[in-house]
This record gives C-alpha cells, sequence and structure tokens, in this order.
C-alpha cells in the first residue's frame, strides 16, 4: 500500500505537499534532540517547523481550490489541519519560550499525524469526495475547524506536561502565581540604607527551570483550547439540531467529546482552585491526550455513529 501511495505522490501535489510537510518534519525531530543534548539554539529546527506549516498551508488551500469545500470533510483533510494546528501552535509556544525542548517534545506529534495521514491511510480515505448532505452548511467551516484547532492546543500542552516528567523532575516547582504570566515573576529580598536606617525591598527576577516553563506554557496552550473546544461544542449542538432535528444525541463522537471536556475542565479545576502546578495536573493533562486519540481517531476508525469517516479495517 505504501509504495502504491509512493508511485502516485506526482501525480497528487496535495499528497506531495504533505510528504513535504513529513520531511520537513523529520529533519526538524533529530536537530532538535541534538540542540537539547547540547545544550544549543533550536533556530534551525524551527524553520523546518514553519517550512512545514507552510506545506500544510499550502496543501489545505489546494484541497479547498480543488474541491470546492472547506478541506476538512474526511480523516485524511482532517489529519492534515491537526498536524497544520499542531505546527502552528508549537511555533507560538516557541515564540513566548525559544528552548530547543518545546521542539523536541511537541515535534513528534505533528510528524506521527501527518505520517500516518501520508502513509497508513488507504487511498479511498485520502481522495476528496463530495459532501454529503448533512455537511453541506456554513457551520462545517465553524465547527470541525474550531475543534481541530482546539485539539492541537490540547494536545501540543498535553505533550508539554508530559515533558514536565523528564525535565528538571527532582527541582521543586516554585511558581508562585497563576500560570499565565509571561516570565515577570519576581522575588523580593530586604536591603539596608546605612545612612538612614531604612528597610526597602529590592525586586529581582526570577529564573524559572525548564520544567516550570514547559509546567506554564502547558497551562497557557490548554487554556486555550478548552475555551476553543467549548466553542466548538456549542457551534456543534447549533448544527446538529439544524442537521438531525437534536442538540445532542449521544452520538459515540459526541460522547467521548465531552468525556475531553471534562477532563480538561479538572485540569483547570485543580490549577485556578487547589492551585496544583507541575507533576499533579500533568498526570490529568495526560490522561486528556489519550481521551483525545480515542475521540478523534478510535471513533472515526471504528466506523460508528454518525461523525464516522469509516472503518480503517474495511477499507
Amino acid at each position: 500500500m505504501v509504495d502504491f501511495q509512493l508511485n502516485n505522490f506526482s501525480f497528487d501535489p496535495v499528497v506531495s505537499l504533505g510528504l513535504l510537510a513529513f520531511l520537513f518534519l523529520l529533519i526538524a525531530l533529530p536537530i532538535s534532540f541534538w540542540s537539547v543534548a547540547g545544550s544549543s539554539d533550536s533556530s534551525k529546527a524551527r524553520f523546518l517547523v514553519a517550512i512545514s506549516n507552510l506545506f500544510l498551508t499550502s496543501q489545505l488551500i489546494l484541497r479547498w481550490w480543488q474541491s470546492g469545500h472547506f478541506p476538512i470533510s474526511n480523516l485524511y483533510e482532517s489529519l492534515c489541519f491537526l498536524t497544520w494546528g499542531c505546527t502552528l501552535t508549537q511555533l507560538f509556544v516557541e515564540r513566548a519560550w525559544r528552548s530547543p525542548i518545546v521542539s523536541a517534545v511537541a515535534t513528534p506529534i505533528s510528524l506521527l499525524s501527518i505520517g500516518f495521514a501520508s502513509f497508513v491511510l488507504p487511498e479511498n480515505l485520502q481522495s476528496s469526495s463530495p459532501l454529503v448532505p448533512a455537511l453541506r452548511s456554513s457551520w462545517l467551516v465553524m465547527h470541525v475547524s474550531v475543534i481541530m484547532s482546539s485539539y492541537a492546543a490540547l494536545l501540543i500542552g498535553s505533550i508539554l506536561s508530559f515533558g514536565v516528567f523528564f525535565v528538571d523532575g527532582k527541582k521543586q516547582f516554585n511558581i508562585r502565581n497563576s500560570s499565565f504570566g509571561s516570565g515577570s515573576f519576581r522575588q523580593s529580598s530586604e536591603l539596608y540604607i546605612d545612612e538612614k536606617n531604612e528597610k526597602l525591598n529590592l525586586i529581582r527576577p526570577v529564573e524559572f527551570t525548564n520544567a516550570e516553563q514547559l509546567d506554564s506554557l502547558s497551562y497557557r496552550s490548554i487554556t486555550a483550547g478548552f475555551l476553543l473546544l467549548t466553542v466548538g461544542l456549542i457551534s456543534g449542538a447549533v448544527w446538529a439540531n439544524e442537521a438531525w432535528g437534536s442538540w445532542w444525541s449521544w452520538d459515540p463522537k459526541e460522547t467521548w467529546a465531552l468525556i475531553c471536556w471534562l477532563v480538561y475542565a479538572a485540569y483547570l479545576h485543580t490549577r485556578l482552585t487547589r492551585g496544583w502546578q507541575g507533576k499533579k495536573p500533568a498526570l490529568l493533562a495526560i490522561a486528556g491526550f489519550f481521551v483525545i486519540i480515542i475521540c478523534y481517531i478510535g471513533v472515526n476508525l471504528l466506523g460508528v455513529g454518525l461523525h464516522s469517516y469509516g472503518w480503517f479495517f474495511d477499507a
């Protein structure tokens, strides 16, 4: 199957652009690992990820032009859109913290996503097809694009939480406020002035450990993804009411999306009300990661429910 697909890359520019995106991510991955090992700058890996994102952008635009509808109607297109969202989220995260650790942790999820779409999915799931009547709605762009963007932000945030267990794991977390900060955390010490014998506070910046940086960026990414997921679920309910006459039908996809929302709601609750930081909330984020995989890939490939893209094992 792979050999057949490789022979057809030159005839399908959409698939070829996906292959180029995969290639650049594949090159970026070892470079990011080497940068982490050598404590060097990650600009090369970041550049390759940015080029890959441009290829994915071109791919989606080309498929949109070819098919005449927003390119997110089947599993191949949605995986490419997810990879585009993951690489874009990664670039935003690296803009906040230019560390090779981010690239080393986040690049694999994008590589696996586009690799699965390019090399594992059968040809009939990669080809563009006319939209079924239920999808011929203006809600397609609104609902599906927001949901997939939320998945991208949540996946990157969760994988950054996973990195907390491997980076500076023995050091104690000492972040004294919410993780929404942008690096302007401060600590104070006392300074005495001899002439007037006055006591003044000296304000100095605090240096975060790598694990604390990952924890903070993970929190911010998951928060953005959770808000997008909430909007996506609401828009999906409105669309379902228009298409099927029911706001909520307990379809397997809907049920797992709700479970996903509840897991990340619990994550945010523990951080905002309980003040959890570090490994405890990271466990919830990792659980959310696997729930997204089940919701997005598992339900689709089993071919059950109204949201199925087709049974992979029957292809």
